[in-house]
């Protein structure tokens, strides 16, 4: 009996290994879209820093993403077993905030003429180096907050109906996964320089190693100039999605307004993929732009 009892323990064992596995695969792909946008906030605010205190401050951030997740994780499976309607007003809260962050940088960056220059960077000029590294990790560690709220509730959604067991399980691997993957290319993006100089300082010139070495030393900077514009995107396509799908009936509403385009346009592969996100992206604009309205108006009425 007592073999009968241990074959059907490793039986049922087996069977949650299966469904564990099963839905992390689900969730990995519905939250793989946010990994992009994630990648490029987070490789975006960690710019900026001397080349020596590159790799301690992103692993300064990855603490404070552990640190985020470690909270967000329960917090999320007991918002969902007592009050399931908070999640999306927290949500909306979280997306609006995004938006808010968007507009304030081109609000900013266009006040004070930085072309090429993140608005953050200029903001924090003044500081010690201690202070803008202080700064930079604190900024990077609140947006990753968000983010990683998102992640968690997509996650989340995936494994609703399971045991607690599974979906502690599941939304535990997704939050794991996502930050070493995040963290782990964005401690890449922003050592490539130094590993190009490396190659370039290690070979022969006319050789493989010192053109893939002088090819990254010339993608590094373009790259990271890249990200600083990706990222203000990104908040407004993130939020901006997380706002519109907080709104009930934005589905049918997002819908009907695809359908009113002409049939040739609604039938091209491109036009119906590209569509949606320039829906987000405009509400993340209006959205941020009404919010940095309201806050700036606030500041003016206690000035």
């Amino acid at each position: 009996m007592a073999g009968l009892s241990l074959i059907a323990l490793l039986d049922d064992i087996a069977s949650v290994l299966d469904d564990v596995a099963l839905m992390t695969k689900v969730a990995a792909k519905k939250t793989a879209g946010v990994l992009g946008d994630d990648l490029a906030l987070n490789a975006q605010q960690v710019s900026g820093v001397s080349a020596d205190r590159e790799l301690p401050v992103v692993w300064k951030v990855a603490k404070g993403s552990f640190k985020n997740k470690a909270i967000l994780v329960p917090a999320a499976l007991l918002i969902s077993a007592i009050a399931p309607w908070l999640i999306t007003p927290l949500l909306l809260i979280g997306g609006l905030f995004l938006c808010f962050e968007g507009a304030e940088k081109l609000h900013h960056a266009k006040s004070t003429a930085a072309d090429e220059n993140d608005s953050d960077d200029d903001a924090l000029a003044g500081l010690s180096v201690e202070e803008f590294e202080n700064q930079k990790v604190k900024g990077a560690i609140r947006t990753d907050f968000i983010l990683s709220a998102e992640i968690i509730v997509i996650a989340l959604g995936t494994v609703q109906i399971q045991s607690l067991t599974t979906q502690l399980t599941v939304v535990s691997l997704i939050a794991l996964l996502m930050t070493v993957g995040v963290y782990g290319l964005v401690a890449g993006i922003v050592k490539m320089d130094d590993v190009g100089l490396y190659l370039v300082n290690n070979s022969q010139v006319k050789t493989l190693k010192y053109y893939l070495g002088n090819g990254l030393l010339t993608f590094a900077p373009k790259l990271m100039r890249s990200l600083a514009v990706i990222g203000t995107v990104a908040m407004f396509l993130v939020g901006g999605s997380i706002v519109l799908h907080s709104i009930p009936g934005s589905h049918d509403v997002v819908h009907t307004l695809l359908t009113m385009l002409p049939e040739a346009l609604v039938h091209n592969v491109v036009i119906s993929t590209l569509a949606p996100i320039v829906i987000d992206g405009l509400v993340g604009l209006l959205a941020g732009f009404m919010v940095l309205l309201v806050v700036s108006g606030v500041q003016k009425l206690k000035a």
